[in-house]
């Protein structure tokens, strides 16, 4: 009887997880869309292409784009970006605390950064394969301006049903091997994280008659915001590349049917050929601005929510 009282419990803390990490991922794309667009456009921008405006920097591009396409240029690919990002962040969550949950012995021990790693590792995997196709309609959607001379898709759906009778199912998943790559972006990230709030709540536990246990009690939103940000800040660094790599291979193919890189290892060929390393940091700028409060937002959102839904079950 208490087992399956244990286990009713755990099943429910995971979809907790999962509805925090939800409303967390689309309170972030509503706020900082339009930094996202102008990083994807600068990303794939190797100053061979003529589908696409030149912008000086992150301002000028934001009143370019606002001025040529209005707020449907700076809101170009919205729906995807709020469907992909919901879905992420959700199953992320609640695949990084099901890895969590087994890879710990009991309730109360703390994990290692190394299987705080393999936690996020995993669940990073198993989100990019269930979302690329996503993320390749936003992507695609993202990069369409006036400048485009193709039939212009006409939101997700269209999308993809455009991409999949040109290209073929296949076409779903370009960008997967930098998007595999760019797990360790959020396993980096949520390492971070994680190690980060242990030395915040041991800090803060020492100064207070809270048990370092309870450290919901302990942390409050500001604490969760630097969290949040210091974490992304690492993780960008570190894995930027991949997201150009990425974003260049989903391109739309020309008229003619050919698609501008064919894999990846031909993306960092022309990139170092033409623009040398620094061709794989374009756009992050507009990345740092748009993540760094982005992750902060999200976190403070992730744990406030989570805390709202303990209170609620307690009550229960």
């Amino acid at each position: 009887m208490l087992a399956s009282h244990s286990k009713s419990n755990s099943a429910q803390w995971q979809w907790e997880n999962a509805i925090a990490g939800a409303v967390a991922g689309f309170t972030t794309v509503a706020v900082m869309h339009p930094l996202d667009v102008v990083r994807t456009r600068f990303q794939v921008n190797d100053g061979r292409v003529f589908n696409l405006p030149t912008y000086k920097n992150t301002p000028h591009a934001i009143f370019t784009i606002a001025r040529s396409e209005g707020l449907r240029g700076l809101y170009a690919g919205f729906h995807p970006a709020v469907l992909g990002s919901t879905v992420s962040w959700g199953l992320y969550f609640f695949f990084y605390d099901r890895a969590k949950q087994r890879h710990s012995k009991s309730k109360e021990e703390k994990l290692s950064p190394g299987l705080h790693l393999a936690s996020a590792a995993e669940a990073g995997a198993l989100v990019c394969l269930c979302t690329n196709p996503i993320w390749l309609v936003k992507t695609r959607l993202q990069l369409q301006t006036p400048l485009h001379q193709t039939r212009p898709y006409f939101g997700l759906y269209d999308t993809l049903r455009t991409i999949i009778r040109e290209e073929g199912w296949s076409a779903l998943y370009k960008g997967i091997i930098p998007g595999l790559f760019l797990v360790s972006h959020g396993a980096i990230q949520f390492t971070a994280y994680e190690e980060l709030r242990k030395v915040i709540v041991d800090f803060k536990s020492k100064d207070s008659k809270t048990n370092s246990q309870f450290d919901d009690k302990l942390l409050k939103s500001v604490d969760y915001a630097v969290l949040g940000a210091s974490s992304k800040i690492a993780a960008i660094l570190l894995t930027y590349p991949f997201q150009v790599i990425r974003a260049r291979l989903q391109q739309r193919p020309s008229s003619e049917g050919i698609p501008r890189y064919k894999d990846s290892w031909h993306v960092v060929k022309e990139t170092v050929r033409f623009e040398g390393v620094k061709g794989f940091y374009k756009g992050i700028t507009p990345n740092l601005l748009k993540n760094v409060p982005a992750a902060s937002i999200t976190f403070i959102a992730y744990e406030n929510v989570l805390k709202l839904l303990k209170v609620t079950r307690r009550k229960e």
